[in-house]
Formats: structure tokens, sequence, C-alpha cells
């Protein structure tokens, strides 16, 4: 029952499926990067998750982190994992050569840290920032400030943190009021009070690197008044800093990972980007965190998945249905073979599957957005970045978590009881739809943000790209070809609705179902890809029959319904 990386099925997607070794080679910044080192890297990726990370995902959750006197001591074994991690290089796998790092494509990066996700949530909060934050202090921090830590946040020796919600200012950072005094010396005294801190005191680095929104006393009201500042648990001589943790949450689930109230009594920041831009330099972070939450929720499905399969081919029950002429010959037979437990497994598989191909797709874009020689190629991979990062956080985490406890239920009553681990992966599968920004925020983003503000151009540009290839003599995409054909009509419709006096409220009621239709919309593109690749692999075909059937019978269906509630509000509007 502890969770095993398979890399076969990765292999697939991204070779056959998303052909990245080629899209790869397209970019002279991974000129030594192919098929080989791809493969070493995610063969030896997961031997250490399997080996190193998941075998301690029980005791992170039974024995949790502990508080006293301020120092929190993370549970056994949590320390020496994360050390051989930075040590080998696994935290860096992305950063830039100059800085430490290795230089290797984004979308490897992705699969580890769906992995790691997968088979420990609670640890692998830890490492979770560092890319964001490197990426954060790279672009945005004085060189004073890159030298000091940008390699040791670069290569994890350094963890950090993202301080940004305080008790009255949760998803509304702009009602934040933790205070930044400038000082003679340039530097910044910080005050004020930080909740739900990941890893905001801990035992795994020397040292920990606090990014805190704060408000200089001149600043206006509201989010253009947050700057951003860097508070180091240290400074350079060793001396503390007045950076103090209050208190650890006890909490649902990612026991593993203490989640800190943290305050701030005047201790010395110094400023990172510009006054009154920090939300600006803090969305670096955000934007990369929520690539990896959607991945939480597809690692995290895929364990409960793992579970559930592996019991569900072990535990024999009442006979099953069998097909006219066909005799059971047990007593009992597995539950595998019961039609409502292969629905449920099915299910899943299908979400699994067709949200990698959705991920690593973003990764790789991520990947050519910043290094692509042609501009329209950066172009059009920016655009798939912001449109997808919302849908992914949302729709991923939120399968993560119901798909989840779905999977439970094929564990009936055992699934209930903590020995199976499988309760585990419920619990800490719910956080990911809250955090990084809550799937509501995450749906009002997508459509009134990035659909709208430009009349749905962007989005059909997209849907153009991925529709040119498919053809609508094959039923599949022709299927995919309707889908897309129903989400512009539906989007040229929210235009319309949004220019009427109290549009924006109607399409608040919906936002959440817009988002839904675009995610099923596209996992029945990313299925139309798997199928293609499974057509052409004949000896990979049977691998993923079922999943693909299962999308069409249980999953899309979805769309038909979520579409005429949509229907419905504008009709009422």
């Amino acid at each position: 029952m502890t969770y095993q990386p398979r890399l076969e099925d990765i292999q697939f997607i991204l070779e056959k499926v998303l052909h990245v070794p080629q899209r790869i080679a397209e970019m002279p910044a991974f000129a030594e990067v192919d098929a080989d080192l791809m493969n070493q890297v995610l063969e030896e990726a997961g031997k250490f998750v399997g080996e190193q990370i998941a075998p301690l995902n029980r005791v992170g959750d039974e024995v949790g982190a502990h508080i006293q006197d301020g120092v929190v001591t993370m549970p056994p074994g949590f320390k020496a994992a994360y050390q051989a991690f930075w040590q080998s290089g696994w935290a860096s796998l992305s950063t830039a050569t100059e800085d430490g790092g290795q230089a290797l494509p984004a979308v490897l990066e992705s699969v580890l840290y769906e992995w790691l996700s997968a088979a420990n949530q609670g640890w692998s909060m830890a490492p979770g920032l560092l890319h964001g934050a490197y990426e954060c202090i790279k672009h945005h921090a004085s060189a004073e400030l890159k030298a000091q830590y940008l390699t040791k946040v670069g290569t994890g020796e350094w963890l950090a943190t993202m301080c940004l919600t305080e008790p009255h200012a949760g998803s509304d950072l702009g009602l934040a009021n933790t205070r930044a005094t400038p000082q003679a010396d340039g530097s910044f005294a910080i005050r004020g009070t930080k909740i739900f801190i990941s890893g905001g005191e801990h035992d795994l680095t020397d040292n920990i690197v606090h990014l805190v929104l704060a408000r200089l006393p001149d600043a206006p009201a509201g989010p253009k008044g947050l700057s951003l500042f860097l508070v180091p648990k240290f400074y350079a001589d060793g001396t503390r800093s007045a950076v103090h943790c209050e208190r650890i949450e006890e909490k649902m689930g990612i026991h593993g990972s203490p989640t800190c109230v943290m305050r701030f009594d005047e201790a010395q920041g110094w400023l990172i980007g510009e006054v009154g831009r920090g939300l600006n330099a803090m969305f670096v972070m955000m934007n990369a965190a929520r690539l990896h939450v959607a991945l939480q929720g597809v690692g995290l499905l895929d364990a409960a998945w793992q579970k559930a399969d592996a019991y569900a081919h072990e535990r024999r029950q009442m006979r099953a249905p069998k097909p006219a002429g066909v005799k059971g010959t047990a007593a009992a037979d597995l539950i595998i073979e019961h039609p409502a437990m292969r629905r449920i497994l099915d299910t899943q598989r299908a979400w699994v599957d067709g949200s990698r191909v959705l991920a690593y797709k973003t990764g790789l874009a991520l990947d050519q957005a910043k290094h692509h020689p042609d501009a329209a190629q950066r172009e059009s991979a920016q655009r798939w970045c912001a449109l997808i990062t919302p849908i992914l956080k949302s729709a991923c985490t939120d399968q993560g978590f119901h798909g989840a406890s779905d999977c439970l239920q094929v564990f009936g009553g055992h699934g209930y009881v903590s020995e199976w681990g499988i309760e585990q992966n419920v619990r800490d599968a719910r956080i990911a739809m809250i955090y990084e920004g809550t799937n509501e925020i995450q749906a009002i983003d997508l459509l009134m943000r990035k659909v709208l503000s430009d009349g749905g151009s962007a989005l059909n540009a997209l849907l153009d790209e991925l529709a040119q290839p498919l053809s609508a003599a094959q039923p599949h995409e022709a299927q995919v070809l309707d889908l897309f054909a129903q989400l512009r009509a539906i989007t040229a419709e929210a235009v319309k609705v949004n220019g009427q006096s109290e549009g924006a409220i109607a399409l608040s009621w919906i936002a959440g179902d817009y988002l839904r239709l675009a995610a099923l919309a596209l996992l029945a593109w990313s299925w139309t890809q798997i199928d293609q690749a499974a057509t052409a692999h004949a000896s990979d075909a049977a691998r993923w029959q079922a999943p693909s059937t299962a999308l069409r019978a249980w999953v899309l269906p979805e769309f038909g319904m979520r579409a005429a509630m949509i229907r419905g509000q504008f009709t009422a509007t």
C-alpha cells in the first residue's frame, strides 16, 4: 500500500503522446537533453521517491510535526530525507547552472513533484515553494540579495516560505496590514502576524527565507499598497531574526507539514522589487505554486487509485454478475470483477491519465515560453499557461479529493479505518482545493480575467490550435470538436451577458461551471491524443482502453449538465 512511481506510464505520455523529446530539441537551451537523459533522470527520481520518501508517509501522518518553545521538530526521517533530496540535486532540477542547478526542463520537474505529492504530500510541502521563491528572487531581488540568497534557495540548501495570509485577510490580500517601516540603513522593520504559513518553522534546513507581503506607513489601502520583503530566519552573522512561530495548526491532513502562525516583531528585512508592486513579484511564486498544486491533485488521486486497484485485485466478496453464458467457478469473486468497482477505478484512471497530458503539456509550455527561439511559439506557450493554469489547479484538485473518496469506497468499511491508508489520501487531498487561491477564485480568474477580458479571443485561439489536426470523420475527435464548439458558443453568450448592467454578478454564479466545461473539453482532447498514440503503438493499446471507454461513458456526460446550468442562468439574466 506504499505508493510506487510507474515510469512506463509517464514515458508513454511524454514520448508517444506529447513528443516531449522532439519539442525539447527545438530549444537550444536544452541541446544536451534527449530521451535517454530524460528517462535516466526520471528513473532515478522514481527510485528516490519510492525508496526514501514514500516509506515516510505514514509516520508523517501519525507522528506529525511538533512545536515546543517556538521550535518545530519534523517527523522521524524527514530531515535526513530532505538533506538527501537537495544534496542529490532534486531540489535544483530546473535551476540555472550559474545558480547551482542542473538547468533541466521544467516538464521533468512537473513529473517529480507529482510523484513526491503522491508518495508523501506532508513531506513534499517543504520543497514545494522552492521553484517559485527562486524565480521571485532571481527576477525581482537586488544584486546584494541575489548574492546572498539566490544559490541557497535555488539549490534547496535553504527552504523558503510565502507569507501572505493574515487572520483577517485570506483571499483578499488587499486587506493585509503587516507593516514595513524604513530604516536608516536601507532595510525595513517588519511587524505583523501571518497565518497558514507552510513550513514557517522546521528543522529541515539551517535557514528559512521568508518572503513577506507588507505595507509601508504611507502606502495606499488595497493591493496597490503592498510591497514584498525578504526576511531570513538567520542573518549572515548568525544572529536570529525577530520572527517567531507562535503555534502550528491542528489540521485535517498533511500532518507532516507544519502550518504555522508567524509573528514578525520589527524583524529586519529587505525590499524585493519595487515599492507597491509586491503582488507582481509574489505572483511569480503563485503561478508556479498553482501548477504544482494541480500536480498534487493528480498525484494524490493516482496514489488513491493504486491502493484501491491493488485491494480490488485481492479482496473476494459475493459473485459478480456475469455476461450471458459465463458461469462463476468460485463462491466469491474478486471485487475488481464487479461493474460498480470497475466503473470507479476506470473513471479515476481516465482523470489521472488525461490530467497528466494537460499538466505535462503545461510544464513543457513553461519551457517553451522561456526558451523557444520562435516568438510565435513563445506567445502560444504563454497563452496556454495563462488559460490552463487556473483550470488545472481547480479541476485536478477537485478530482483529487472527490476521486480519492470514490477510491475509498472500493475498500468498503476497511477504507474508513486507518489500517489501509486510503483515508489519509482523502484527508491530505482536501487542502489543495483551498490554498494557492481557492478553486472558486480560480474559476473567477479564468472567466472574468482570462476569457472575458479580451472577448474570448485568447481562448478561441487556443481551441483553434488544438482543433486544427482533428478530423470530424473520427468519432472521438468529432466529439471533441463538438465540445469545443459548445464552449465557444457559451463563451460568446458570456461576453454578451458581461456587457449588461448585472452581468458580472450573473457570471459569478456560473464561473465554476464554466471552468468545469473547459476542463472536460480539454480532458476529452487529451484522450484523443492518448488514443492516437495507443493506436499507433499496438503493444500499449490494452493499457489505455478501459479508461478511454470510461471517459466517454461516465465523465464527459457531465458537460451537458454543466452547459444546461449555465444556459439556465443566462436565460434568467
